[in-house]
């Protein structure tokens, strides 16, 4: 692609002599035009988008409240595994959310790109570290969840959980500490993450290929386990059943869920990511992607919602079970007693 350029020193050497120049390559993100501004499509990107990312920092919030308020602090670390979870995920979209609110806010404001270029890079690396830590944590979620079900094992975290959490924060933490040393992250016209020029090999290798390969475990896991859960559990119906592997079953269930929430929120960037390797992203797909990848707290929410309504009905549960059971021995204490009255009244006779 190239500009043509004409002007009176042409006409020194010929008439029709046209002399062509290569096109303008950007150098770096902030050379891209401000998405959506010459097409009208600004505010349909940046107004969807704040609306999610609020809606989704108020659900990661409230999670945090209600958590702390039914449960004691103290005792976090003997919660379920489940609850940490939803703990570990709400603390990750509100630090997102937070984050990507504020450059989303900063270009909606200035209809810019953000300046100065440092804060943008800030903002990419917060979004760079609580992407991926959320899609590792949901990773190790439906590979414990396979281990419970066909191992019967539980996947050790270690001591205050620093086995997970060393994983899930300290790796994209030194991959994003990488990715600002090789000066990757920036502006891509829409928002502060991979810089639109210089960090588009960095976003293939630091997003679309682990998200794609993350995304297909998490599938193939979840589908394993389910599968066994329901082959298990027809087997359990001609039998009495097994309480351990009850127990296991809902536990794996309650962490299948986030599994399912997460191909909700990051399918879209998923085709997205592979579709920009073969052709131009359709519009529609791109509005998908801004939308979608934000509801990450929304769906935490409805995940935390179920598990306490599964948590209230399976106490719910116990507690008529036990009344059952106890009246039943209460019964079976009645007729034994009647029965000693009975052999002693045939023995006085």
């Amino acid at each position: 692609m190239c500009l043509n350029w004409s002007g009176p020193d042409s006409k020194m050497v010929s008439d029709n002599l046209t002399i062509t120049r290569p096109a303008y390559q950007p150098k770096d993100g902030y050379d891209i035009p401000v998405y959506g501004l010459a097409n009208g499509q600004f505010y349909s990107l940046h107004v969807p988008a704040l609306t999610f990312i609020f809606l989704s920092l108020t659900s990661a919030i409230a999670v945090l409240v209600a958590s702390f308020k039914l449960q004691s602090y103290r005792s976090f670390f003997s919660w379920t595994k489940s609850e940490r979870f939803v703990v570990y995920l709400a603390v990750c979209d509100g630090l997102f959310s937070m984050a990507h609110s504020m450059d989303h806010l900063h270009i909606v404001i200035t209809k810019n790109h953000v300046y100065p270029r440092g804060l943008c890079k800030f903002y990419g690396f917060m979004l760079t570290v609580f992407i991926t830590a959320q899609n590792l944590m949901v990773n190790i979620v439906a590979f414990n969840a396979f281990i419970l079900i066909y191992y019967r094992k539980n996947v050790d975290l270690g001591r205050y959980d620093y086995r997970l959490l060393l994983y899930t924060f300290g790796t994209p933490f030194v991959g994003a500490c990488i990715a600002v040393g090789l000066g990757t992250l920036g502006s891509n016209g829409a928002f502060c993450y991979f810089d639109g020029v210089k960090g588009e090999l960095a976003n293939i290798f630091f997003t679309t290929i682990p998200l794609i390969l993350i995304l297909c475990m998490n599938i193939v896991l979840y589908c394993l386990t389910l599968h066994r859960i329901n082959t298990e559990e027809e087997l359990l119906k001609e039998s009495l059943g097994n309480g351990r592997v009850n127990r296991s079953h809902k536990a794996a269930r309650n962490m299948s869920m986030f599994v399912v929430a997460f191909f909700v929120q990051w399918c879209p960037l998923t085709v997205y990511g592979l579709w920009q390797l073969i052709a131009p992203v359709p519009q529609l797909l791109f509005q998908m992607v801004t939308t979608f990848s934000n509801i990450g707290g929304i769906l935490n929410g409805i995940v935390f919602i179920i598990l306490k309504r599964r948590k209230l009905m399976s106490h719910k549960e116990g507690k008529e079970s036990s009344s059952v059971h106890m009246k039943d021995i209460s019964i079976n204490l009645d007729n034994t007693v009647k029965d000693n009255a009975d052999t002693g009244q045939r023995s006085e006779k």
